[in-house]
């Protein structure tokens, strides 16, 4: 048996060809097709198993985040505690949280949800055996504002919020015949996170309302194809490469041309450990999301950011940063063209990692402990600026993150850098999903380098 793993992803469509004991083969990538009209999606599909030479009968396994991937809303009862665990669900799952609103909704408040274009949205609320008026009051409001369509049509709704009122709340929404999956409760009660449940139906809803609704094909095929969103495979493929390392725990740093994305499987020792009533537990296979630093389309915002972060001063040449910064966010199709080039490309890699996971290490509220990253014993680096670069250039942005005693948080005692050169943690991923692969994915885990 062969298997091809693939990652529609918005600018490059990515593939793995594994043998049926999980030895890699080839990996290939093509230019997405689909997008921004140009043409079907499943056009780049086919190039790649060209240029793989795909046997006509191997066994297809894909993620998607083409088409801006999965646009998630959460609506929680409040802020800090429902609210804050719907949103750390949502990234778990792969999501881009676009729209985080608590407490009762009102006209505005829908209306804010709208505009924030999401694709599907979490409500949650109360802990199990709590006060549910929230919950279905927040049920009411959604089924019948026009969010994304009316009926079968509208943003599909998962409710994740409190058990005894989950049955009441998906029944307002059926009033209106929104698409609604039901999820255990993120919260069962305080202190108590439980991810689960919440992120399989996210996964659930994508596939059977999202997917297919982004008109990246006309022909069905794809929408069978794909299994999950790409963040939610890679979180997966991190969690099989944590299995796979002694003794320590891993850091991922994604660095995209839109986002820098930072995934950790933590295991909490001494106080981390403890359960807190005070607050929402972290979530220790988690995924943060920073929207603002990307090496193209937000490369600006990178540049904003260091500076806030008082990281700019450690740039040779802040001025030809800047410049350069501007140039490729105007053209974000852009490629650097010299050694110049390369290097300033380099600085914005660098920065944007170091912001990242600034972020990712920090506390989501002050009454929270960073996040313990000192166990971690291996850094991989991924995104093309890193794939395409030589070891001095990936040690240049991997080891910054490894040295970084300025940013409030526990850097690695002993880690050591490496980069998902061939783009595994995906395929890994697509592979645990199946217990019967696990092995296959775990051996795919033991390839990256």
């Amino acid at each position: 048996m062969t298997i091809l793993a693939v990652d529609f992803g918005s600018t490059f469509t990515k593939g793995a060809l594994l043998a049926d004991d999980g030895t890699v083969l080839g990996t290939a990538s093509t230019p997405t097709t689909g997008t921004q009209g140009r043409g079907d999606i499943l056009d780049g599909y086919r190039a790649l198993r060209g240029a793989l030479d795909v046997p006509d009968d191997a066994t297809v396994r894909a993620c998607s985040s083409a088409g801006g991937g999965l646009r998630l809303a959460v609506v929680g009862y409040e802020r800090t505690v429902t609210a804050q665990a719907g949103h750390r669900v949502g990234l778990s799952a792969g999501a881009k949280v676009v729209h985080v609103a608590a407490g009762e909704l009102t006209t505005a408040d829908v209306a804010g949800i709208r505009a924030s274009r999401p694709d599907m949205i979490l409500l949650v609320g109360g802990t199990d055996g709590g006060n549910g008026n929230v919950l279905l009051h927040n049920a009411g409001r959604l089924a019948k504002g026009a969010i994304g369509g009316h009926g079968a049509h509208a943003v599909p709704v998962v409710v994740a919020g409190n058990i005894d009122a989950r049955d009441e709340a998906a029944a307002v929404l059926a009033t209106t015949g929104r698409p609604t999956v039901l999820a255990d409760n993120v919260l069962p009660q305080i202190g108590v996170i439980a991810p689960e449940s919440a992120r399989a139906a996210i996964r659930d809803a994508f596939l059977r309302h999202v997917i297919g609704g982004k008109g990246l094909s006309r022909d069905p095929a794809f929408a069978e194809m794909v299994e999950a969103a790409t963040p939610d495979v890679v979180l997966r493929g991190v969690e099989v490469l944590a299995s796979v390392t002694d003794g320590g725990d891993v850091l991922v740093v994604d660095i995209g041309g839109a986002t820098t994305d930072v995934y950790s499987c933590l295991t909490p020792e001494g106080e981390d450990a403890g359960l807190r009533k005070d607050v929402v537990a972290p979530l220790w296979h988690a995924r943060t999301v920073e929207g603002d630093l990307g090496m193209r389309w937000n490369a600006e915002h990178v540049v904003e950011a260091a500076v806030a972060e008082h990281l700019l001063d450690t740039v040779a040449d802040p001025e030809a940063l800047t410049a350069y910064a501007t140039r490729v966010h105007e053209r974000p199709g852009s490629l650097p063209v010299d050694d110049v080039e390369r290097g300033l490309d380099l600085e914005l890699a660098r920065l944007a990692a170091l912001v990242a996971v600034r972020r990712h290490a920090r506390p989501a509220q002050p009454t929270e402990s960073p996040r313990p990253l000192a166990n971690v014993t291996a850094l991989v680096g991924s995104g093309g600026v890193l794939r395409h670069t030589d070891a001095a250039g990936r040690d240049h942005v991997l080891g910054a993150v490894l040295s970084d005693h300025a940013g409030g948080w526990k850097v690695p005692r002993a880690a050591r850098a490496t980069v998902d050169t061939a783009y595994l943690l995906f395929a890994a991923g697509l592979l645990a999903d199946d217990p019967a692969e696990l092995p296959l994915a775990q051996r795919v885990a033991t390839q990256i380098p």
